[in-house]
């Protein structure tokens, strides 16, 4: 029987002292008595059950979306939800009516679907397989909560809206449309509508809101902030370095390539502490330069023997992710590849140049881009056949099964704009062709 009486029985140290840094949550465990260094008691409803606090709740959700997540789920949903599921009870347990399966903690999850979430999504920051009391620990259950919340928002490649994800996670995708679960979402808006604002870390852009304007992307350029991976002195900027998102050798790679010598030179970067540029909301995206420069050393050395072109995977990142290193909504990385294409790429086909063991790899420049190049080139020859430009776009951003090429307009235009931006960098005016 899982029991926990302190914050300290139910998560990691480095976790306890992140939530110590939360000046709402410091403030309130102050109040309430408690010392720094010391054990944390978690707080009791009069059954003598374990809860967290609205702030200890708020601090929680923000900082595994900040972590694992990169800013890209609205907090807000995810308190909403505990608050709806568990009355944010940590050993909250429910059975479903033919008493067959039991949903536990916070976010009220299903053990096989937390282990679906690890093993087919790769979701791997807490083994929770043979070990499903990790899911009553707030920062495990959360994080799957927020990890099959990000899956909903993208159901079959199609972007969801907030009622559709909100209401599928409590009844299922296929009852997310049907009556049965349209008072939740009434409920859901209710409560969502009274939480109390909370003043801590940037929420950056919501799963509904990941395709904003882009700004001063485009033109590549750092922001006049002068801050370090800590934090910074002022401004409270936080940069991302590349060199946290690509190997030695792969950065050996880039600071051959004159055109980023250049590029990284004039913003005084320097070696083992490169930025990454950051846009308004401090999201870290790459200049076309650095994509143009991954994707011509992606080909060189691992797809010498393809004819897919690097100004065409240029445009694709530019479509599907903006250039965002951690990808634009549910689509990680620049290239968009989910966890499961690219470890079925890996495993079936035999694209084992870089390894992916997680999500998280993908936000990795070089691995996006290598894992999106061998993906275009399998779509190229789908089912034996060589594909038009128009059919592999499609199948590339919605699944070769969902392709229609009646519908190809809007996207197609989109797609040559962007090719656009990168022939001129290569200043050949040729064809669009995929291959």
């Amino acid at each position: 029987m899982v029991s926990f009486r302190y914050w300290d029985d139910c998560v990691d140290p480095q976790d306890l002292e992140e939530m110590w840094e939360v000046p709402e949550v410091s403030a309130e465990w102050i109040n309430a008595g408690e010392t720094r260094g010391q054990k944390v008691h978690l707080s009791r409803d009069p059954d003598g059950q374990p809860y967290l606090t609205q702030t200890e709740m708020r601090a929680v959700v923000q900082i595994v979306i900040r972590r694992h997540f990169h800013s890209e789920i609205d907090p807000d949903m995810i308190c909403s939800i505990a608050e709806l599921e568990s009355d944010r009870q940590l050993l909250a347990m429910r059975r479903d009516k033919k008493g067959k399966e039991t949903t536990v903690g916070i976010m009220q999850l299903l053990p096989k679907t937390a282990e679906w979430l690890a093993s087919e999504l790769g979701y791997c920051s807490y083994e929770v397989k043979g070990n499903p009391d990790l899911l009553y620990r707030p920062f495990v259950n959360v994080y799957l909560g927020a990890a099959y919340l990000k899956w909903l928002s993208n159901f079959e490649k199609i972007e969801r809206s907030e009622e559709f994800i909100v209401r599928a996670y409590k009844g299922s995708t296929k009852k997310a449309t049907r009556k049965a679960t349209l008072p939740y979402w009434k409920l859901y808006l209710s409560v969502k509508e009274s939480l109390p604002s909370r003043k801590s870390v940037d929420n950056g852009p919501s799963l509904n809101n990941a395709s904003a304007s882009v700004g001063s992307v485009a033109n590549g350029s750092l922001q006049n902030n002068e801050s370090s991976s800590a934090g910074s002195q002022n401004t409270g900027a936080v940069y991302t370095y590349w060199d946290s998102r690509a190997s030695p050798e792969d950065m050996e790679d880039m600071w051959t390539h004159p055109d980023v010598v250049k590029e990284w030179t004039k913003s005084g970067e320097k070696r083992g502490r490169v930025r990454f540029s950051h846009d308004e909301k401090k999201r870290s995206y790459l200049s076309r330069l650095e994509v143009k420069a991954i994707a011509d050393i992606i080909l060189l050395k691992h797809f010498s023997a393809k004819a897919v072109k690097s100004t065409v995977l240029c445009a694709i990142a530019e479509v599907v992710s903006m250039r965002f290193i951690n990808g634009a909504g549910p689509r990680p990385g620049i290239m968009g590849i989910d966890y499961s294409t690219a470890f079925w790429l890996y495993t079936e086909l035999g694209y084992r140049a870089y390894r992916v063991d997680s999500v998280d790899d993908l936000t990795k420049p070089f691995v996006s881009m290598y894992f999106g190049a061998a993906y275009l080139a399998y779509l190229s020859e789908y089912e034996g056949r060589e594909r038009s430009p128009q059919f592999v776009l499609q199948a590339y951003i919605s699944g070769p099964q969902n392709v229609n090429l009646q519908e190809t307009g809007p996207l197609w235009l989109k797609f040559q704009d962007a090719l656009s931006n990168y022939q001129e960098i290569k200043k050949d005016q040729g064809s669009c062709t995929i291959l």
